[in-house]
C-alpha cells in the first residue's frame, strides 16, 4: 500500500504544477483587466485559493480531535510558505522581485501584530471558540478595509483618466476577456485544489507508516504538502516575471493561515495544544516573517542573497523540530 501513496504523490504533484500555471494566468490577467495592483489580487483571491488545503485539513483535524495536526499545519505552513515558496520565488526568479513598499509596509505592520495576538491567545496552551471567532472577525475587518481601499482607488483612476472615442467598446472587451479568464482561474483552482488534497493524504499515509509523531506530521509534512499549491504558484509566478503576485500570494496566505484556519479550526473545536510547542512554534513563526518583511523592505527588492536567508532559517526550523519534538 506504501507504493500507491508514494505513487499518487508523484502524479499529483505534476498535476499541481500545470494547474498553479492557468492559477498564475487567470489572476495576472484579472488584475490587468480590472486595472487592480497585482499584490492586491495576491492577496485576495490567489491567498484564499491557494490556502484552501490548509484549511481543510487543519479544519478536518479539529473536529478529529488532532490538535497538534491543526495548529501545526496552520504554523508550519507559515513558515514553509515564507522559508521555502517566497524563498525559491526569489533565487529562481531572471531579477530581483520587486515589492510595493507602501502597500508591504501598512500589510506588514497588520501580519506581524495578528501573528503576536495569536500566540497572545495560546498562551494558557488553549486557543478556544471566542479566540478563533476574534480571529475571524479581524479577518472579514481586514478584507473590507482592503477592498474598500482599493474601490477609492479605482475610483480616483476613472476620474482622472476618461474614456476617448476608442475606448467606447471597452466594457465589452473587457467582460468577455474577464469570462476567459475567469474559466482559467477557476480551473487552476480547483485543479490546485484537488491535487493537494490529494498530496496530504499521500504524504500524511506515508508519515504514518513509518509512525512519525503528529506534530512531526502537522508542522513538516503535512505543512509541506498543503503549501505545495504556494510552493508551485509562487515558482510558476517567479518565472513569468510576476514576482508581485508571488509576494502578495504568501503574505494573503500568511493572514489566512493565522486568522482563518487557525480560527475555524479553533471554532468547530477547541484547540489545546503543550505549551512547549506553543513556546517554540509561534516565537520561530514570527521570526520568519519578521525577517521576510525586513528583507523585502530594505531596498523595495527581495534578491537571491535575500532568499537563501529565508531557506536556511527554515533549514534550521525543520532541523529544531526533529531535535526536540522526536
Amino acid at each position: 500500500m506504501i507504493y500507491v501513496y508514494f505513487l499518487a504523490f508523484i502524479v499529483a504533484f505534476a498535476v499541481l504544477f500545470k494547474s498553479a500555471s492557468l492559477f498564475v494566468e487567470g489572476a495576472s490577467g484579472i488584475a490587468q483587466v480590472l486595472n487592480v495592483p497585482k499584490m492586491v489580487i495576491g492577496i485576495v483571491l490567489v491567498g484564499l485559493a491557494t490556502t484552501a488545503p490548509e484549511f481543510g485539513v487543519s479544519f478536518i483535524a479539529a473536529i478529529m480531535g488532532q490538535p497538534e495536526i491543526a495548529l501545526g499545519n496552520a504554523i508550519g505552513s507559515v513558515i514553509c510558505d515564507d522559508g521555502v515558496a517566497l524563498a525559491l520565488a526569489a533565487l529562481l526568479a531572471p531579477a530581483a522581485i520587486s515589492v510595493n513598499c507602501r502597500l508591504l509596509k501598512s500589510i506588514g505592520v497588520f501580519l506581524v501584530a495578528i501573528d503576536i495576538l495569536a500566540y497572545g491567545l495560546a498562551r494558557n496552551g488553549t486557543i478556544g471558540r471566542l479566540e478563533g471567532l476574534c480571529l475571524i472577525l479581524i479577518l472579514c475587518v481586514y478584507y473590507v478595509f482592503v477592498l474598500r481601499s482599493q474601490r477609492r482607488n479605482m475610483r480616483t483612476r476613472k476620474v482622472k483618466e476618461p474614456l476617448s472615442d476608442s475606448d467606447e467598446a471597452r466594457p465589452q472587451r473587457e467582460k468577455e476577456a474577464l469570462k476567459r479568464l475567469a474559466i482559467r482561474f477557476l480551473a487552476g483552482f480547483f485543479g490546485v485544489a484537488a491535487t493537494s488534497f490529494l498530496i496530504v493524504w499521500a504524504a500524511r499515509n506515508i508519515a504514518l507508516h513509518f509512525s512519525v509523531s503528529e506534530i512531526i506530521i502537522g508542522s513538516t509534512i503535512v505543512a509541506i504538502g498543503t503549501s505545495l499549491p504556494e510552493i508551485s504558484t509562487c515558482i510558476t509566478a517567479a518565472l513569468k516575471g510576476e514576482g508581485e503576485i508571488a509576494v502578495g500570494n504568501i503574505i494573503g496566505a500568511d493572514i489566512l493561515n493565522i486568522l482563518w484556519i487557525i480560527g475555524m479550526a479553533s471554532l468547530a473545536n477547541p484547540i489545546t495544544v503543550d505549551l512547549d510547542i506553543i513556546n517554540f512554534s509561534f516565537p520561530y513563526m514570527i521570526l520568519i516573517v519578521v525577517v521576510m518583511l525586513v528583507s523585502m523592505r530594505i531596498g523595495c527588492r527581495l534578491g537571491k542573497a535575500k532568499g537563501l536567508i529565508l531557506i536556511v532559517l527554515y533549514a534550521l526550523y525543520v532541523f529544531l523540530v526533529l531535535s526536540i519534538f522526536v
